[in-house]
């Protein structure tokens, strides 16, 4: 199985973080393996927090090939995910999981920070 992006030590600007910030699943870190593979969009799996939703805030995952000056990058279950300040402010204590279920499988967030989210798990508010 092909793995996620090495990046050692991080670039300048950019710090070290540890799974405080945000832990994968052994499933997870599996999933956005094989997807980084085949997407070939970059091997460092960005997750951002944006405004929307049916409770306020989403969660936003994409591929990216480099880390923004600024990004915290932590390396967690076999694959490397970098967040910005501002995500992290909300994303702290967080576990990505993934289901392989055929109904409500995917990627799943449990964030201790969420006061309330959505069935559908994208969505969030603090």
């Amino acid at each position: 199985m092909p793995t996620a992006a090495i990046i050692t030590p991080p670039p300048e600007g950019v710090r070290e973080g540890n799974e405080n910030l945000v832990r994968l699943t052994a499933d997870a870190g599996a999933k956005v393996a094989s997807l980084a593979a085949r997407e070939q969009q970059g091997g460092l799996l960005r997750i951002a927090i944006t405004g929307g939703g049916c409770n306020g805030l989403n969660y936003k995952l994409k591929f990216v090939s480099e880390p923004r000056r600024g990004d915290i990058l932590v390396r967690t279950a076999g694959a490397t995910v970098v967040v910005d300040p501002k995500t992290a402010l909300y994303l702290k204590g967080t576990v990505l999981d993934y289901s392989h279920k055929m109904i409500g499988g995917g990627f799943k967030f449990t964030n201790p920070n969420a006061k309330a989210s959505c069935s559908c798990g994208e969505s969030f508010s603090v």
